[in-house]
């Protein structure tokens, strides 16, 4: 590296970092505002179906298809057994009984869903669970047609004896993407 005037002869050719710093930075100007781009964020999941043919889409998705194509993404989720008071219900669509475990069926097929629930279920009545949450997702993936899961959970719990009652849960857990379920205990 060429001396500088007024570099003294004992300075080796290899100068400290900061005064190398400096030195490349002397040319530079600052910056006329003081705002930061956001952050980028990672692309969201898609919808499973999106990567499969679409033959094998279609009758699966017209199987939940709400009449006249809308959506009920953002509708609330609700059923109550007859033996269910409304009370109970009260109590239940403000979060006021303890959630003893939960299932998130983001990312799944319609299939792959029935059989994590039907486990999930399973588990659940055998350790004497009574109140579960159920992550299904608002189906914003899920194309024009709506919330795929969320239709199929509605249909799923209404026929299964275990369910005493469900809701959609509070913003806080999930709001219309997710449901608190009330389960019978087994006798």
């Amino acid at each position: 590296m060429p001396r500088r005037k007024g570099d003294d002869a004992t300075s080796s050719d290899d100068e400290d970092e900061p005064g190398l710093f400096r030195r490349l930075l002397a040319d530079t100007k600052p910056l006329q505002h003081d705002k930061v781009p956001p952050p980028m964020h990672p692309a969201r999941h898609k919808a499973t179906f999106a990567r499969r043919e679409p033959r094998e889409i279609l009758p699966e998705h017209l199987k939940f298809a709400p009449p006249g194509g809308e959506s009920i993404a953002a509708e609330s989720l609700r059923y109550q057994h007859p033996s269910v008071s409304r009370h109970a219900m009260r109590r239940l669509a403000r979060g006021g009984y303890r959630v003893q475990a939960d299932i998130d069926l983001h990312g799944m097929t319609s299939a792959e869903a029935q059989d994590a629930l039907q486990n999930f279920f399973s588990e659940a009545l055998d350790r004497g669970l009574t109140c579960v949450r159920i992550v299904h997702g608002k189906g914003h993936g899920s194309g024009q047609q709506g919330p795929v899961l969320k239709r199929a959970i509605d249909q799923w719990l209404r026929h299964w004896e275990a369910v005493l009652a469900y809701v959609s849960a509070r913003p806080s857990d999930g709001g219309t993407g997710a449901v608190y379920v009330l389960l019978r205990q087994k006798s």
